[in-house]
């Protein structure tokens, strides 16, 4: 069982930037596949980056892709999305998954087994 605990939503003014942290307990952070999704209000969840067990690969959405970057600290248990030049359109709420089977990176929410309990992120224009 893992638990996921998001850090780091807010305020923030349109072309400016915003770092959200995702901090996992367990012993087996390091296994699992990790995502960052998000949800408007009155609009379905959606993927916005994931990374691989390893760090070493990463997806994006198109929406994103330029402005924001996924990592991972596996020492500290931990996932980030650094979120630059941000839009009204992205606010949401963010969420982070994690997806125990590891392999390619995800895009559907039903892949994810645990999640976050999210954090709200609004764009002011």
């Amino acid at each position: 069982q893992v638990q996921l605990v998001e850090s780091g939503g807010g305020l923030v003014q349109a072309g400016g930037s915003l770092r959200l942290s995702c901090a996992a307990s367990g012993r087996t952070f390091s296994t699992y596949n990790m995502g960052w999704f998000r949800q408007a209000p009155g609009k379905e969840r959606e993927f916005v980056a994931g990374i691989r067990r390893s760090g070493g690969s990463t997806s994006y959405a198109d929406s994103v892709k330029g402005r924001f970057t996924i990592s991972r600290d596996d020492a500290k248990n931990t996932v980030y999305l650094q979120m630059n030049r941000v839009k009204p359109e992205d606010t949401a709420v963010y969420y982070c998954a994690a997806d125990k089977w590891g392999g390619v990176i995800l895009r559907r929410v039903s892949a994810y087994d645990y999640w976050g309990q999210g954090t709200q992120v609004t764009v002011s224009s």
